[in-house]
C-alpha cells in the first residue's frame, strides 16, 4: 500500500477508535440559566462530581469503567421559556445526553420536563420547587415517571421549614421586644413558584399567632421597592417575609438597610445565600436572613468537606443549586447498583435509593419528590450578621450560632 493510501487508512481507523472509546463516556446535560449565580452553580457542582468521580476511575457499569462526560445547557430560562425548551431539545437530539440534571424557574421546568417525557429521558430537577412538577408524576406515572426532584424540596416542603424557622424568629421577638402577636409584612416576587407558599402563609401566620400586615408583590426584576418598604415601615412589621428567587433579593436587602427599617428578613432570598450578597447590598443587608442548603455546619457528614473543597476552588461558597454534584453521584450509586444506565431499570432503583448527599439526605415519594424532615431534607437558615453569613437553624444541628434581631 502507498504511503498516500496509507494516512487516510490510519486517520479512518484513528477516528473509528476515538469515536468508540468517546462513546463510552456516560454524558449528563447541565441545564441551567449560564449567566446568572442559579447556572454557575449548577456547572461547578457538576464539575466538581466529574473530576471526583473521574479521578477515582469513573462509573462502573457492569464491570466495565466509563467516564463522566457534563455538557454545559445553556437554558437562558430566567428570561425565556422558549429558549429553556429549544436548549433541552438540542441537548437531547444533537448531544446525546444519557441524563439532564438541572433547571431553575419553575415555569420553564415544566416545559422542559414535557420534552424530556416526550423522550424518555431521566430529568432530575435541580433548583425548581413547584409542586405542579411532581404532581403529574402521581397524577400520570407512565408519561412522567422519569422525572425526580433531586433538589429543593416542594414548594409546600419549603414552606414547613419556612414557617418552623419562623415560629423560633417570632418567639425570639415575643422574648426580647414584648411583642405577643409580631406583625408580619409578605414580600414574594410575582411567578408561579410563589403563589402556594403565599396562599401557606396567609393561612398559617395567624394560627401561629402572628399579624399578616399586607402582602407586596413586586417583579423578580424590580429595581426599586422604596414604595413597598415604606409602606412596610408605616404598617410596623417586624418580619418581612420574603419569598425570591430572583436579583429583587439584593435591592430588597439594601433598601431596608437605606430606610433603616426595624424589622428582619426571613424566608427565601437566593441573592442572600451568595458570598456576595452584602457587597452587593453595599454593606446594608443586616439581619436579612433565608432558607439555605450549605455552611460549615453538620447537616451530612459530607456538607462540611464539600463546603470547604468548594470554596478552595471556586473562592465562593456554593448555593443550593450545586447540588447538580449529588444529582450526579445518586446516579453514580445506582447505575453501580443496577449495572446499567436504561433508564426503565433505574427509575425503580432511584425510587427506593437512600443517598447521603452533601446538602441532604435523599429517599423520593411516589411524587418523586424529597421526604421532608428537618436535620434531612430541610436545609438550614443563615442570617447577614456585619458582613459575615452566620447558620443560625436547625439549632440542634453543630455548628450553628445564635439569631440577632435588629436594633430597635
Amino acid at each position: 500500500m502507498s504511503r498516500k493510501l496509507l494516512l487516510p487508512a490510519v486517520a479512518a481507523i484513528g477516528l473509528v477508535f476515538s469515536q468508540a472509546v468517546w462513546s463510552q463516556n456516560i454524558k449528563f446535560a447541565i441545564l441551567g440559566p449560564m449567566a446568572f449565580v442559579q447556572g454557575e452553580n449548577h456547572w461547578a457542582g457538576a464539575e466538581m462530581a466529574r473530576d471526583e468521580i473521574n479521578k477515582a476511575g469513573g462509573i462502573s457499569v457492569g464491570g466495565k469503567k466509563h467516564m463522566v462526560e457534563i455538557l454545559k445547557i445553556d437554558t437562558n430560562e430566567i428570561q425565556s421559556v422558549p429558549d429553556a425548551t429549544n436548549a433541552i431539545e438540542r441537548a437531547i437530539t444533537r448531544d446525546k445526553a444519557d441524563f439532564l440534571i438541572g433547571g431553575f424557574r419553575s415555569e420553564a421546568v415544566l416545559a422542559m420536563q414535557e420534552v424530556a417525557m416526550d423522550n424518555k429521558k431521566l430529568f432530575l430537577g435541580v433548583g425548581a420547587a413547584a409542586s405542579k412538577l411532581g404532581i403529574n408524576v402521581e397524577q400520570n406515572y407512565e408519561r412522567y415517571k422519569y422525572w425526580f426532584r433531586a433538589s429543593p424540596t416542594k414548594d409546600v416542603d419549603l414552606a414547613k421549614t419556612l414557617f418552623a424557622v419562623m415560629g423560633s424568629v417570632a418567639q425570639q421577638i415575643r422574648t426580647d421586644l414584648k411583642k405577643e402577636v409580631p406583625k408580619v409584612a409578605i414580600v414574594a416576587e410575582k411567578t408561579a413558584w410563589t403563589e402556594g407558599l403565599i396562599k401557606a402563609a396567609q393561612a398559617n401566620l395567624p394560627k401561629m399567632k402572628m399579624e399578616v400586615v399586607g402582602l407586596w408583590q413586586p417583579s423578580a426584576v424590580a429595581t426599586d421597592v422604596t414604595a413597598e418598604l415604606s409602606a412596610i415601615k408605616r404598617a410596623e412589621a417586624d418580619i418581612v417575609f420574603t419569598i425570591i428567587s430572583g436579583p429583587l433579593g439584593i435591592v430588597l436587602g439594601r433598601q431596608m438597610g437605606e430606610l433603616q427599617l426595624p424589622a428582619v428578613a426571613w424566608g427565601i432570598n437566593v441573592e442572600a445565600q451568595k458570598d456576595g450578597f452584602w457587597q452587593a447590598t453595599a454593606g446594608k443587608g443586616n439581619y436579612v436572613s433565608t432558607l439555605d442548603t450549605y455552611a460549615e455546619v453538620e447537616s451530612t457528614p459530607k456538607t462540611i468537606p464539600f463546603v470547604k473543597a468548594f470554596k478552595a476552588r471556586f473562592k465562593k461558597s456554593p448555593i443550593y443549586t450545586a447540588a447538580t454534584y449529588d444529582a450526579i453521584f445518586s446516579l453514580k450509586q445506582v447505575i453501580e447498583q443496577t449495572g446499567t444506565i436504561d433508564a426503565e431499570k433505574l427509575i425503580p432503583a432511584i425510587e427506593k435509593m437512600e443517598y447521603v448527599g452533601t446538602g441532604a439526605i435523599v429517599t423520593y415519594d411516589k411524587r418523586h419528590d424529597l421526604n421532608w424532615a428537618v436535620g434531612k431534607t430541610s436545609g438550614i437558615a443563615v442570617e447577614w450578621q456585619d458582613g459575615e453569613k452566620v447558620p443560625f437553624w436547625p439549632p440542634q444541628t453543630k455548628g450553628m450560632k445564635p439569631f440577632k434581631l435588629p436594633k430597635h
